[in-house]
């Protein structure tokens, strides 16, 4: 399922007096199975275009076509309960939205609103639960008795069940340590890979954006100011230095030795890429 954005333009609280000009002449294309970051400074406009993805925000121009189905400004939408169904959207902090009782009731509630019989949303439930990494035991336990990590996982399995074959995530790892970041960001990563399903991720995490997409977006003042793969992106240093970005700390070491005299082949974007150029390169300096 590709998504198409069209001339999108977005004002908040149009035709008043506080109106605002979020987003403008944004157009975008995803094919179906692509993992696509989006960077910028903060009210570049990450979030904004994330909400209409789903619906929760409606342009007041342009439009955004998800699949078949067309959300365009102006127009009544008829369609905006299957649109919601086919794009999961985790938020910041996605354990405030849990609500219900047990775990099992909140990871069913998304199918059972979306006409699942509560049987099949149940062992949906379960299914989702495997998925995210917790145990059975948990499902009869109230999410409120969960840690703070497990409560994530609860919230993005409720997500999960509702079977969405876009997963929007708006700094989904906010928060959480290291290795929590981590072992979030490799379930996505393999989520992806395993469903094809296509990921739109909004992170200041450079090195998330570096490590795990296949292209990026780089929005600035309501509008993209740059669309290229991770390497075509942070080769283009004094550029994003200019937009107020950061780059990948593998990236700010090789530019470190590259001041120092070393070449490199290609731009390194994760530590094991790091490694092993900066292995051959040695090898090549102090050649046995």
């Amino acid at each position: 399922m590709d998504i198409t954005i069209k001339n999108l333009e977005y004002r908040y609280q149009a035709r008043t007096p506080f109106e605002r000009l979020a987003l403008y002449d944004v157009n975008l294309s995803v094919k179906k199975g692509t993992y696509l970051s989006i960077i910028g400074h903060t009210g570049s406009g990450k979030s904004t275009i994330l909400q209409h993805l789903n619906g929760l925000l409606k342009p007041t121009k342009g439009s955004i076509q998800i699949g078949e189905h067309i959300i365009e400004a102006g127009k009544k939408q008829k369609h905006l309960k299957v649109v919601r169904n086919l794009v999961g959207i985790v938020f910041q902090f996605p354990e405030h939205q849990l609500f219900e009782e047990t775990v099992e009731k909140d990871i069913a509630f998304g199918p059972m609103n979306f006409g699942v019989s509560e049987e099949a949303a149940i062992i949906k439930a379960r299914q989702t639960l495997e998925i995210v990494g917790l145990p059975e035991s948990i499902l009869q336990k109230s999410p409120f008795d969960l840690s703070g990590g497990q409560m994530r996982r609860v919230a993005i399995a409720g997500v999960l069940a509702m079977g969405p074959e876009v997963l929007v995530l708006d700094e989904p790892t906010a928060g959480l340590d290291p290795r929590g970041r981590k072992e979030i960001m490799d379930l996505f990563y393999r989520l992806q890979k395993e469903q094809n399903l296509t990921i739109i991720l909004v992170t200041h995490s450079m090195e998330d954006a570096a490590k795990y997409s296949d292209e990026i977006i780089v929005m600035h003042k309501g509008t993209i100011e740059m669309h290229g793969t991770p390497k075509e992106i942070f080769s283009k240093a004094d550029k994003l230095s200019a937009l107020g970005l950061d780059l990948p700390e593998t990236v700010k070491l090789q530019r470190q030795l590259i001041d120092r005299g070393l070449s490199f082949n290609e731009i390194p974007l994760t530590i094991d890429d790091t490694v092993a150029q900066i292995k051959a390169l040695m090898g090549e300096v102090n050649p046995l």
